[in-house]
């Protein structure tokens, strides 16, 4: 009969810090991703005079990013690390909906018009 190995327990804890420092690079990335599309949707959405042709329509299209990174990076970070805090991923988030809300209103006035 053949004995199944099992890893011993700092093989153990060695593939759980491996894991956890995976996560944390994801979650940064996701995070500072997320919190730099907000950065251009916010900037849009206060000079609209930058992108004149399309601008409520890419707005939407950052604020859907924003909220996917940092959703995602939330997703990740609670799954994967202990002690996980997210507050820059919450800003990035509520940054998203304010942008996807004032968007909104310009693709609707856009949209109306047209009608």
């Amino acid at each position: 009969m053949a004995r199944s190995r099992r890893p011993s327990a700092a093989q153990r804890a060695a593939e759980k810090a491996e894991a956890q420092a995976a996560a944390r690079r994801a979650v940064r990335i996701c995070t500072w991703a997320s919190l730099v599309t907000a950065v251009l949707g916010i900037l849009l959405v206060a000079v609209p005079k930058l992108m004149p042709v399309g601008s409520p329509w890419v707005q939407l299209a950052l604020g859907a990013l924003t909220l996917i990174l940092a959703f995602r990076a939330r997703s990740i970070g609670m799954r994967g690390i202990e002690g996980f805090d997210g507050r820059l991923s919450l800003l990035g988030a509520l940054a998203g909906f304010a942008i996807m809300f004032f968007a909104g209103q310009a693709a609707f006035a856009v949209l109306s018009s047209l009608g």
